[in-house]
């Protein structure tokens, strides 16, 4: 690398540590007073009639006086800056010795997210792991509230087997909001194949259900997780309630279970729980309540979004925090369930529910997906999710329409997701709250 070149990364990796918010800059300047002291008692120490010698000994040449000057000066700050760097750098190794990242990088993202904004996601499925795998960016603030009605695949077996709550989408949001998710998720995603009871079950959902009963409790098991995989955030269930899902379809049959309402083709006319009352998890509607923004969806309409809102207090504990609310609109309808909807559809089915007229914000995709992606669906009989709604909308909804389009490899297939990078992105710019005006001076950037 050319000498330069060298030179600009050195310079920029120096003044990393005077970004907006790292909170370093004091200590630097007490460590400047601070020598400036020291070397002050020195010279006291030392007298007048030695420094007059040592001065006298110098050069008498004006010009090398000062380039001897400029010498020890930019030899002493230099020594200073890489001690400074090396020690700050030896006390976060110690502390994170995972961490890969630069240790002024990884200082100020820490010192900037335990700033931001407190967001609560809510949902389940892939929806709600997504959103907050981009959230993650801006905030460490982030509570995501779960819900527990999943009864397919590997939660579904360890709620029938051994009757315990369904783990499966806590684990996919423990492992968005971890530090290190690319390393741990393949461990923690990982299905046994075995000719077994074991076959099938996911790794992550075992680890749970093991810390639960190791800990006495399904909400202590998710904090020793959290902690394991040190976890930006918190993850709630909604209640720890052992409930189900039961729709009501058009025809006034009654089906229970989350899977069995998805694969029914017939069109639902309503979902409830099969509990009269289903009391929330204890920090849910605290949670609710000190928001600064709350976020909900995207994700499957009738049995990951509608099921939390059901649980006592939570749909109430929504309307009437003083949080930016924002919705976020599904990219493709889901076979089974929202068949042919267009998103005034989801809406009306979702009003049933909880006042959207509380809510501030629509977000919308508008990128059209490609055509061979759309092929696949179509075999599955999905489709894009039609935007037919405007402005002014009986809900009082500002809509913001961006590309917020991504992929992901899910079940060994890639498939249509929203970009965790693109939401994030639109959330920061579109909420009041994150504007530097209101942070402070300090602005966020995905």
């Amino acid at each position: 690398m050319p000498e330069p070149v060298v030179s600009r990364v050195r310079l920029r990796g120096l003044l990393r540590w005077l970004y907006p918010g790292l909170r370093v800059k004091r200590w630097v300047a007490l460590s400047f007073i601070s020598m400036s002291l020291v070397v002050a008692a020195l010279l006291l120490a030392i007298g007048a009639d030695l420094l007059r010698s040592l001065y006298q000994a110098s050069p008498a040449g004006g010009a090398l006086r000062l380039a001897m000057i400029a010498v020890f000066l930019a030899a002493g700050l230099s020594g200073f800056a890489l001690s400074l760097s090396r020690l700050v750098r030896s006390v976060a190794r110690g502390v994170a010795p995972l961490a890969r990242e630069k240790t002024s990088s990884l200082i100020y993202r820490t010192r900037v997210l335990e700033r931001g904004p407190r967001i609560v996601a809510i949902g389940g499925g892939t929806g709600l792991s997504t959103v907050l795998r981009g959230l993650k960016e801006v905030t460490s603030n982030i509570t995501a509230v779960v819900t527990m009605t999943d009864d397919g695949g590997s939660s579904g077996r360890l709620r029938r087997e051994i009757d315990v709550l369904p783990p499966g989408d806590v684990r996919n949001c423990l492992l968005a909001l971890a530090e290190d998710e690319g390393r741990l998720s393949g461990y923690f995603q990982h299905r046994f194949s075995t000719p077994s009871d074991l076959s099938g079950h996911s790794l992550g959902n075992l680890v749970l259900i093991g810390l639960e009963q190791a800990t006495g409790g399904f909400d202590r098991a998710i904090e020793a997780m959290s902690h394991f995989l040190n976890v930006r955030g918190r993850v709630l269930p909604s209640t720890l309630a052992k409930i189900h899902l039961v729709a009501e379809m058009e025809d006034g049959e009654r089906v229970e279970g989350e899977t069995r309402i998805a694969e029914d083709p017939r069109r639902i006319r309503r979902v409830f729980l099969d509990a009269p009352s289903v009391p929330p998890y204890g920090t849910v509607l605290d949670a609710l309540a000190a928001a600064d923004v709350i976020v909900l969806g995207p994700g499957s309409l009738y049995t990951s979004l509608i099921p939390d809102l059901l649980v006592d207090g939570v749909a109430s504990a929504i309307e009437e925090s003083a949080a930016e609310k924002l919705l976020i609109a599904n990219l493709m309808t889901q076979p089974g369930e929202t068949d042919g909807f267009t998103l005034g559809d989801h809406l009306r089915a979702l009003s049933e529910y909880i006042d959207l007229r509380c809510f501030d914000l629509l977000v919308v995709n508008n990128a059209r997906p490609s055509e061979s992606m759309l092929t696949g669906y179509r075999q599955e009989a999905a489709e894009p999710v039609i935007d037919d709604l405007n402005e002014p909308n009986e809900y009082g909804l500002r809509i913001v329409r961006a590309d917020l389009l991504g992929r992901a490899r899910w079940a060994g297939k890639e498939t249509l997701k929203h970009s965790p990078q693109k939401l994030a992105r639109t959330i920061v710019r579109q909420t009041r709250i994150f504007s530097p005006a209101r942070r402070g001076g300090s602005g966020f950037t995905p």
